[in-house]
């Protein structure tokens, strides 16, 4: 399986793009605070995808898009955090939102999937 054929893995490239547009509305002060952790669980979501995705079996696959569905938790965490602390603009947040929700249920479609293809 290619990871660039999942939707779930290009998803998760546009919300890295977006989170970091969206990080540069932070305060300098949260440059190498939450800036850099919402950059780095962003991140993590289509690495995993693409590290599970060249593993050898769907077992493997499955514990990566955990390890996925986990950073986009944390990103979601800290978006929450920053829009109580009104860093961010209610229309990018709203997309933001948005975005993570599609991740999610592709996330866990996809491990849904893989579950049932091996039993």
């Amino acid at each position: 399986m290619n990871h660039k054929d999942l939707d779930v893995w290009k998803e998760g490239i546009a919300l890295v793009t977006d989170i970091y547009k969206l990080s540069n509305q932070l305060p300098d002060s949260e440059k190498y605070g939450m800036s850099s952790q919402m950059r780095r669980s962003a991140v993590s979501i289509p690495s995993n995808i693409a590290e599970g995705a060249g593993r050898y079996s769907d077992k493997e696959l499955i514990q990566f898009l955990y390890i996925s569905l986990g950073s986009l938790e944390e990103l979601e965490t800290l978006i929450i955090i920053g829009s109580n602390l009104n860093y961010f603009k209610e229309p990018d947040l709203s997309n933001i939102d948005r975005k993570i929700i599609h991740v999610r249920k592709l996330l866990i479609g996809l491990i849904k999937y893989l579950k049932n293809k091996t039993k």
